[in-house]
């Protein structure tokens, strides 16, 4: 007769055992992080370890940075993604580029649960953004917003209006929708 095998204590739901992420699991707004499954790999990680020496206090801000440098570097093919720590803003910033030869762009990763007023993200946008060769061209920066499943959405900030580029296929010049939201957009 076999003995039984003893039983192991399951890991927290949504997070693998010794995962990442902010201590005890959750951000500041008491959500649960997934975690990284495959065990501390991430722990391990040398931009990970880099990010965490940055004088940032708030460790669900480092893990949310890190899973938007790994979107960026590894699921978006992105280019010469670095971090930088803004200790003023308690935030850790990334400098990237989507194409080879396009300019660097500045992502802004927070997590979902993180309020920001009016004022916090004119404070991001000043002290976040690059400075532009063009003075025509407004500060910008792009917030990457990490949901606890590590879904990070982009949303692209700019200060004032920006009119879109046209089109560039020249089909859709013709197109009736493209002349409607021209024209609102000139108003």
């Amino acid at each position: 007769m076999e003995p039984e095998p003893e039983l192991q204590p399951e890991p927290e739901p949504g997070r693998a055992e010794g995962g990442c992420g902010p201590p005890g699991g959750s951000s500041a707004g008491g959500r649960r992080w997934a975690g990284g499954a495959g065990g501390n790999w991430m722990a391990a990680h040398p931009v990970f370890t880099e990010m965490m020496s940055l004088d940032i206090s708030d460790s669900s801000q480092i893990y949310a940075a890190f899973l938007v440098y790994l979107d960026l570097l590894e699921g978006r093919n992105w280019h010469e993604v670095k971090h930088v720590g803004v200790a003023e803003l308690q935030l850790i910033c990334l400098h990237a580029r989507e194409k080879e030869l396009d300019s660097l762009q500045v992502m802004v990763p927070v997590p979902v649960d993180i309020s920001l007023s009016h004022e916090r993200l004119r404070e991001i946008m000043k002290k976040a953004s690059l400075p532009c060769d063009n003075p025509d061209t407004p500060l910008s920066v792009t917030l990457a917003i990490v949901e606890s499943d590590s879904t990070v959405v982009y949303y692209k900030m700019t200060d004032g209006f920006v009119i879109p580029e046209p089109p560039d296929n020249t089909e859709d010049v013709g197109n009736k929708h493209w002349k409607k939201k021209r024209r609102k957009l000139s108003k």
